[in-house]
């Protein structure tokens, strides 16, 4: 069941980017017509039957103009971005009056960049959202899913996949992990889940485990210091199938710190492929021993 949390919106904006989560936001607000901008360069899905236009990321005075027209009051960030070519970006006015601010920005790390791009946004007097705010069920419950128990081995990896997620990413250098038997195989950089993954799998069998063997856990959490209107982790069925390529066991996640993108088809998904997917409540500790500094 779709749930819009936050009802005092007169029309929403959506800049979309790429993967299935702006496809989700629209399918759950079906008869209440949001307005799109959909990213050139970014987008990998048809937004053609929906009100909207095409921008580059440069065109945030574009962007800004066409939701003011389209009688827009709140933006959603969904979908992925990765950082663009500054030099051959098409930029219009605003967003060459931006410029020094995000290349600045841009040295502090991806949350550094993305708060001075909703900072634009909110000062032209859009409320910015989060794809949560807009769409509770996006947002998963602590639980564990695909498997009705985990070994000790399974947990202990699931335990340390999120200490290192956790730990990159109070670094800001990404939000994803991989351990296997107690072994680090993999953290997520400007490469993202995807590539992380495939590197995971190709890793010799000797750290990974034997064939056959089904062991390793993806760990996926926000920053500490995220700014979770924007880029909160996700997943959807092309993780499963990439995890399930890999070799790994399950996938773990924060209660209230990740987005499922179409979750009764990763449900299914987790099922045909036989992993699991856990859900951690965001107070449990992610490691035993000394706290990380």
């Amino acid at each position: 069941m779709t749930e819009k949390t936050t009802p005092d919106w007169t029309r929403l904006g959506l800049i979309a980017g790429g993967g299935d989560l702006p496809v989700e936001i629209l399918r759950g607000l079906e008869g209440e017509a949001p307005f799109v901008v959909s990213l050139k360069g970014m987008v990998d899905r048809d937004f053609g039957d929906v009100d909207g236009v095409s921008l580059s990321m440069g065109e945030i005075g574009g962007a800004i103009k066409a939701f003011r027209k389209a009688g827009c009051d709140a933006v959603c960030f969904a979908g992925y971005a990765t950082r663009p070519d500054f030099k051959s970006l098409r930029m219009d006015a605003r967003g060459l009056a931006m410029l020094p601010r995000v290349l600045a920005a841009a040295k502090s790390g991806d949350d550094a960049l993305l708060r001075v791009v909703i900072g634009e946004f909110e000062r032209d007097g859009f409320r910015v959202l989060g794809a949560d705010e807009v769409l509770a069920h996006l947002t998963p419950e602590a639980g564990l899913f695909g498997a009705e128990t985990l070994t000790g081995e399974q947990e202990a990896d699931a335990a340390k996949a999120m200490h290192v997620a956790a730990e990159i990413g109070r670094l800001d250098i990404g939000q994803g992990a991989v351990v296997a038997h107690g072994v680090v195989l993999a953290v997520e950089a400007q490469e993202g889940t995807n590539a992380m993954l495939e590197r995971a799998g190709s890793l010799p069998r000797e750290l990974r485990g034997p064939e056959g063997e089904r062991c390793g856990v993806l760990a996926k959490c926000p920053k500490p210091i995220q700014e979770r209107r924007i880029d909160l982790p996700t997943i959807g069925v092309d993780t499963v199938k990439r995890c399930d390529a890999a070799g790994l066991a399950g996938i773990v996640l924060e209660a209230g710190g990740a987005l499922i993108v179409n979750r009764p088809a990763v449900l299914d998904a987790l099922e045909r492929a036989g992993l699991f997917l856990l859900v951690r409540a965001p107070e449990t500790p992610a490691i035993t021993g000394p706290e990380a500094a």
